[in-house]
């Protein structure tokens, strides 16, 4: 007999929480997200409670009860001090670091269904990555690494058996502060990161964080832009560098396309480490409701174009490039999919 269980996903930004789900198969409930603010500023408790609420909202949406939940997977972002113990988050209070959020979660589920529920906990990148995986190998038994650029640089490394690269302190994957090649990259300076690293981490290079900078070098090279003189804020223009490219500004478009060729040699760098098939790559640079095809096609075969001169033969025979199509779903359901693997019937692999 089939198992009529469900699995939930709950993914938990910095401002906003989701929550989603599979059903024992892997098929997705539903493509509708139920979304709500994590409310962080309001302490630990409104944070659970937003949480439990998620959940329990979706399954009344969904005409489910928490007693068809086998499992329930947390997505939420690092650093960690342990497993399911938060590190000192730069988006978070200054208080949530050393908070045991999955304890505590795993109580409040409890409470709400009644009986102890087994709660699996990671980084939400990771899980991201496990949600496309399971929809890019469409069952097939291979290895996905996935990019998702935004504000930082999101990574994964998800294996033939669809589970994440996690490593022994919980650390693995954060490859946004590998340093980028910059003797590769015009010989550009050492971009600051967030994180503290000086060597030029590739996320400055490839995301949100670092455009005020490469907007200042690329301003360089074309001075008389209107935005060499503007009177906006540098992140204020950064921010407006999407909208321009798909008008075909010069400016805007050279910045996108140095910012594929670093995202390709970071690919090609990583596939000498994992050797995956298939490259997913997320973020707003490939949004249908934020780019036009042609910028899409063009970021995509930037990235390819960089890389492949550093694989090897047989990778640029076989490596696919390919854009993400969960979005924001991604989490949410690579969470639900980690549950399923970890307290499923199988418990053993996502294939």
């Amino acid at each position: 007999m089939a198992d009529p269980g469900i699995y939930l996903g709950t993914d938990s930004g910095a401002t906003t929480s989701k929550t989603g789900g599979i059903r024992a198969d892997g098929s997705i409930i539903s493509h509708q997200l139920r979304q709500s603010s994590t409310n962080s500023a309001a302490g630990r408790a409104a944070v659970i409670a937003g949480w439990v609420e998620g959940a329990s909202g979706f399954l009344a949406e969904n005409k489910f009860t928490w007693r068809d939940v086998r499992g329930v997977g947390l997505a939420i972002p690092g650093p960690y001090e342990g497993y399911g113990v938060l590190g000192r988050s730069a988006n978070l209070p200054a208080d949530f670091a050393g908070w045991d959020f999955a304890g505590d979660y795993a109580r409040a589920i409890a409470a709400v269904a009644g009986r102890a529920v087994p709660l699996i906990a990671g980084n939400d990148g990771n899980y991201g990555g496990v949600g496309e995986a399971h929809r890019v190998r469409a069952g097939r038994a291979a290895g996905v690494l996935m990019f998702a650029p935004g504000s930082g640089l999101g990574c994964a490394y998800v294996d033939p058996h669809g589970l994440p690269l996690d490593g022994d302190t919980l650390c693995g994957m954060e490859a946004g502060h590998m340093p980028a090649p910059l003797h590769l990259l015009g010989g550009i300076r050492p971009f600051t990161c967030g994180c503290g690293r000086d060597w030029g981490c590739i996320e400055a290079y490839t995301t949100i964080s670092g455009l005020p900078q490469l907007l200042a070098e690329m301003l360089k090279k074309h001075p008389g832009h209107p935005l060499a003189t503007s009177p906006l804020a540098p992140k204020e223009k950064a921010l407006t560098l999407r909208g321009l490219a798909q008008k075909g500004d010069a400016l805007a478009l050279d910045i996108f396309d140095f910012q594929a060729r670093a995202l390709g040699l970071h690919l090609a760098n990583l596939a000498m480490a994992v050797d995956a098939e298939f490259v997913v790559i997320g973020g707003g640079l490939i949004d249908p409701g934020s780019t036009t095809p042609e910028f899409r096609a063009r970021y995509l075969a930037g990235i390819r174009a960089a890389a492949e001169p550093y694989l090897w033969p047989a990778q640029r025979q076989k490596i696919q490039v390919v854009p993400a199509t969960l979005g924001e779903l991604s989490q949410a359901i690579g969470a639900a999919l980690v549950a399923r693997a970890s307290f499923g019937p199988k418990a053993r692999s996502l294939a």
